[in-house]
């Protein structure tokens, strides 16, 4: 997918969250942290792990977009993005139900990019 097509899709993104409920900040992050994890882990040879690379792209961006409606500054951003990644890592190693029920409910919200 082309990176304006990507670009695109985040505009929409509110539409994409569930019925008449778009992403806050923090469960853009979330979500980020999640999918990121959940990738790394994978890997990206299958495709389960093509596509959870393709929502962690998803979400990585989303959570730069919302940061700007958040008052967060790039540096914040990426900071709570990296935050929630490792914490995601424990979460999915630890075989976290809480965590693996967020990451599907994240993977349910992410549009097909492929």
């Amino acid at each position: 997918m082309s990176l304006m097509a990507l670009m695109a899709g985040l505009s929409i993104a509110g539409a994409q969250a569930a019925p008449g409920e778009a992403p806050t900040y923090d469960q853009a992050v979330r979500c980020s942290g999640l999918s990121q994890a959940a990738s790394e882990m994978e890997g990206g040879e299958s495709v389960e792990g093509r596509a959870l690379y393709d929502a962690a792209l998803y979400w990585s961006l989303t959570s730069a977009q919302l940061a700007r409606g958040a008052a967060r500054t790039d540096a914040q951003a990426d900071a709570e993005q990296t935050r929630a990644r490792v914490r995601a890592v424990r979460e999915l190693a630890a075989r976290d139900a809480t965590a693996r029920a967020d990451l599907a409910r994240c993977r349910a919200r992410t549009p097909h990019l492929g």
